[in-house]
């Protein structure tokens, strides 16, 4: 059954709908397990396997001595032609996972569905979507499974059974918004992000009551007249700048402070924005704000006046490692724009930048005293303009050094582990005025620009304060998949042509791989149960490079999705 296109225009932003009791349930995971799930691997209760999103585990029965002898335990159908992005949780035996018009719970041990939710999505709810139709993971607390849905809901699960408990709808998915993002769970918030940053959207960060999904506190991503750097938007721009937040933020609950990324400007035009002379806070930022009030405690930006769509809302990596000879609390940073950061988590301080890419032409480099990219000749001219004759060709592309798939950090070798890019774009600014539904960028976005002579992409191990490679793969179809790495040296990962690969982690040697049918864009997990480790990896091709790339090269990969667990054979 459709969902009458009449109910959802008569609901305001923040209202609740089929509201019912959360039923007391003995079923986790808690707030102690969800802080503690990097200590206790077994169990991956967090988005990011771990609130600092270091996406590494401590587990080690496969390793790169036997992972060849690694083999599918099961194969489930997630009965879908669209995307898998997702990330699954697996607590207590039972994995649960998104689809774009699913919600699922499957035993782990042996892939039989206990569960299947579907949505009830309106027939034009993909009408305005960028990039392809995802959802990219769960949050679980004390019985409750809470998803994202892209008509830009939210909504709230009983574990045991799949029955929707509450739902709410955050804002109208007819002027452009949607919901695509993992919410994560901190200090009894429940917090998300919001989608939609090329249809002039205004960003934002949500926190919601756990228990009735009532929203309890919105941060805009984009300053208004009389706010802090509200002097940094021209006129009533902020209204549709985008700043849109559709990647999770990790949370350090010792500091209770959650780091969330925030997006390209809208248009990507910067002269609508006010060119060079306006720095448009806070859209390509990390903010650090307080889980339970939304209250902005700092904010570095990446990309001021952001120019090329080089969304700040890549994953923000909690490490603690020594800079400059002294150790210190620290979020690390892969950002489209090509340059790797190393942030002070507790006042934003910048401790490093560095290029990680092959080729940065936008900016010559970032100054550590300011914190502020060194623009280019040719930025500067783009700054000051707003309409070009000529198209300019810019590295990296919209698509940036590195998209929205997270990295790895193993933080006993201090490594990061980073899927790269290695393209730019045709770049001519034009005019143009916003229209509902429609793309509002100000560019003539006619494709990527390419070296024959080079790969697409690499996959790279690189130190994260100097960004000096260890070793680097070369990839000419690039990945876009997430990456974990384990105690056991290896390195997961997926490719666009279907192959889940583990490599070395200190060689970058690839020990194996499995064709899983189609494309692979998701996250894989590792977990363990009745003392034995498996992994587990979703399949389903699409996004953005299969959509936009022209790489003809993929024409031949088939649609379809499943979720795959392996472990070693007996």
């Amino acid at each position: 059954m459709k969902m009458k296109h009449t109910m959802l225009g008569l609901a305001l932003a923040g209202s609740v709908a089929a509201l019912t009791a959360i039923p007391a349930s003995a079923m986790g995971p808690t707030a102690a397990d969800l802080i503690n799930d990097t200590k206790t691997p077994g169990d991956v209760t967090t988005y990011g396997m771990g609130y600092g999103q270091q996406r590494f585990s401590k587990l080690n029965q496969i390793n790169r001595t036997n992972v060849k002898k690694m083999v599918p335990v099961w194969n489930l159908s997630l009965d879908s032609n669209q995307p898998q992005s997702q990330q699954p949780l697996l607590i207590d035996g039972i994995m649960y996972l998104p689809t774009v018009n699913a919600t699922l719970a499957v035993d782990a041990l042996t892939g039989k569905q206990l569960w299947r939710t579907p949505l009830e999505l309106p027939e034009d709810v993909y009408n305005a979507v960028c990039c392809g139709n995802h959802n990219r993971g769960v949050a679980a607390y004390e019985g409750v499974i809470y998803r994202t849905v892209i008509d830009a809901s939210i909504i709230a699960l009983d574990m045991k059974t799949g029955k929707q408990l509450w739902k709410t709808v955050v804002e109208d998915y007819k002027q452009g918004y949607s919901l695509t993002v993992a919410p994560v769970v901190a200090n009894g918030v429940l917090i998300t992000g919001i989608s939609g940053g090329e249809y002039g959207i205004r960003g934002f960060i949500d926190g919601h009551d756990l228990k009735t999904g009532k929203r309890l506190w919105r941060k805009f991503t984009t300053a208004a007249p009389g706010e802090p750097g509200g002097d940094t938007w021209p006129g009533d721009t902020y209204k549709r700048g985008g700043g849109s937040t559709w990647l999770t933020g990790s949370y350090d609950p010792e500091l209770d402070l959650v780091y969330w990324g925030t997006g390209n400007g809208g248009p990507w035009n910067p002269a609508f924005r006010g060119g060079a002379a306006m720095d448009n806070k806070y859209i390509a930022s990390v903010l650090a704000i307080r889980p339970k009030t939304g209250e902005l405690v700092w904010h570095y930006q990446f990309s001021p006046n952001d120019a090329y769509d080089y969304d700040g809302v890549n994953e923000n990596v909690i490490a603690d490692m020594k800079v400059d000879g002294k150790m210190r609390k620290t979020i690390i940073h892969a950002d489209r724009n090509g340059f790797f950061y190393v942030i002070d988590r507790t006042n934003g301080q910048l401790l490093a930048a560095n290029k990680f890419v092959n080729r940065v032409d936008w900016a010559k480099g970032i100054d550590i005293k300011t914190g502020r990219p060194i623009d280019s000749e040719m930025t500067e001219r783009h700054r000051k303009t707003l309409v070009m004759e000529k198209a300019d060709e810019v590295w990296p592309s919209a698509l940036g050094g590195k998209n929205w798939n997270p990295i790895s950090y193993n933080p006993e070798t201090n490594t990061a582990f980073v899927p790269t890019l290695n393209f730019g774009m045709s770049y001519r600014l034009v005019e143009q005025e916003w229209k509902r539904g429609q793309f509002y960028i100000g560019m003539d976005f006619t494709g990527f620009s390419y070296d024959s002579k080079q790969p697409r992409g690499y996959l790279k191990a690189i130190d994260p304060v100097t960004a000096k490679e260890k070793w680097s793969v070369p990839l000419p179809i690039p990945y876009f998949a997430g990456v974990m790495s384990t105690k056991g040296g290896l390195v997961f990962t997926g490719s666009l042509t279907g192959e889940f690969i583990a490599f070395d982690d200190q060689t970058g040697k690839k020990l194996w791989q499995f064709q899983t049918g189609s494309g692979i864009v998701s996250m894989p997990i590792t977990w363990e149960k009745n003392g034995k480790q498996y992994v587990t990896v979703a399949s389903g091709t699409g996004g953005v490079y299969p959509l936009y790339s022209g790489d003809e090269r993929l024409k031949n990969v088939p649609t379809g999705s499943s979720l795959w667990t392996f472990a070693l054979a007996d």
